[in-house]
């Protein structure tokens, strides 16, 4: 008798046929709601920001380090190629001109952050996932303000890159944190019901 292929099945589980596709829809899914996220935004004050964060911090969390950082390499490798995947694009250029323009030092961050979040997050409750997740912010801010300072004078570095995001930051982080706590709160109640 032939058991059928299910994505449950053992067989399923070992097929490397099926984890290639599984792993690909995936990365395809995550690159789809980065750019997304990018592309969306939202009035806030002192300036409207966009949900890439979010976005890209809960992929951290849902996925892990390794897939974190595949999706979001290859996010930046449809970006590089031209395709109009970053917040701004087109009309403030695309490809690889535009990765190494103002914002070019953030999208690295972001890199960095994907597989620092999905490591270190693992197993935290939603306060760690929090703290965890402010800190993958470091790299980001880190690179995104080293590669504005090739823009702007050293003395606006802040006040342009940092200041104006921190707030908006911190909140879609915390909003993370919240939804991720509420998910694992659902799944336990169906768990135990």
């Amino acid at each position: 008798m032939v058991h059928p292929l299910t994505p449950d099945s053992p067989a399923a589980i070992d097929n490397p046929v099926f984890k290639a596709v599984k792993n690909s829809v995936a990365v395809l899914a995550g690159v789809a709601l980065i750019t997304a996220s990018a592309k969306t935004t939202v009035p806030f004050w002192p300036v409207p920001m966009t949900l890439q964060t979010m976005a890209i911090m809960a992929i951290a969390l849902a996925t892990g380090p390794r897939m974190a950082v595949a999706i979001m390499l290859t996010y930046l490798a449809a970006g590089a190629v031209g395709l109009p995947v970053f917040a701004g694009t087109p009309e403030r250029g695309i490809g690889i001109a535009y990765m190494m323009g103002p914002t070019g030092g953030y999208l690295a961050g972001y890199l960095v952050a994907a597989g620092l979040v999905g490591a270190l997050a693992r197993g935290r409750g939603a306060f760690g996932r929090f703290v965890v997740m402010i800190g993958g912010m470091v790299p980001v801010y880190l690179l995104g303000l080293a590669g504005l300072s090739a823009f702007v004078p050293s003395e606006k570095v802040l006040a342009l890159g940092f200041t104006p995001f921190i707030l908006g930051d911190t909140i879609k982080i915390a909003l993370v944190a919240l939804g991720f706590a509420a998910i694992n709160r659902l799944k336990n109640r169906d768990v135990a019901g």
